[in-house]
């Protein structure tokens, strides 16, 4: 018979066992059911996902920072993840902005923070931005994908982040069947920088979930260098094929 301390321990191992027969968690990319030990993603998705792994590249050869050759000094550019329709990535980028399951962002924003750090880009910056909704978008959905994502990454880097660093004025259209000419005229002059004295002289990391053209990330970056922060880079989730 089991001592009564070791019966307490397992106590609570066979109930989450119990529960998670009755509501099993399964994989935002798969649909599969989470085995124990697994966080939001199954193992072999985990493993299938489509890394873009730009971050251990020379920049020379970064193909994410040429995107913004000769529009803008960029210091860094970076993407966890390439965006394929109808992939896992795209799934999970559906459950983060329109299911309302922010811990993907964070989940993401954590593992892609951990390997910035071990790639020696952890004090390369001073804070973390997201990219910001307009207010009436904020209200409808009640949150900002992006946040999600600066949160998990500043849990790794060690590095601050906040929710109101940018301020987008004016709801903009849809990007998602404009040119590229056509997203920057959508996005220009739409952001402002909310206090200038929390930017001025510091390396700021701008993060969104998905980037295409670049445009909005562009825009971002136009209005905190005009506001004298020190030095812009560019994360997301993902990155599409322009």
């Amino acid at each position: 018979m089991q001592p009564p301390l070791i019966r307490l321990m397992v106590l609570p191992t066979m109930l989450a066992d119990f529960i998670g027969l009755l509501f099993p968690q399964v994989c935002l990319a798969c649909q599969e059911p989470l085995a124990r030990g697994e966080d939001h993603l199954c193992t072999a998705c985990r493993a299938q996902l489509p890394y873009t792994d730009y971050h251990r590249l020379p920049p020379a050869d970064n193909p994410l920072a040429r995107r913004f050759w000769g529009k803008l000094p960029v210091q860094h550019a970076f993407s966890y993840l390439r965006f394929q329709k109808h992939g896992r990535v795209q799934h999970l980028l559906h459950q983060l902005k329109y299911r309302g399951q922010q811990e993907v962002g964070r989940v993401l924003g954590r593992w892609f923070g951990q390997e910035l750090a071990q790639a020696g880009f952890g004090p390369e910056f001073d804070l973390i931005l997201p990219v910001p909704l307009h207010a009436r978008k904020l209200a409808s959905r009640g949150y900002n994908q992006a946040d999600s994502f600066a949160e998990g990454l500043a849990a790794s880097l060690g590095c601050p982040w906040s929710a109101h660093g940018l301020r987008r004025l004016t709801q903009t259209e849809s990007q998602t069947r404009k040119s590229r000419l056509q997203r920057w005229q959508n996005v220009a002059e739409v952001f402002e920088v909310a206090d200038p004295a929390t930017v001025a002289g510091r390396r700021i990391l701008i993060v969104d979930d998905v980037l295409t053209t670049g445009a909005t990330l562009e825009a971002c970056a136009v209005v905190l260098l005009a506001a004298g922060a020190k030095a812009v880079s560019v994360a997301t989730i993902a990155t599409a094929d322009r």
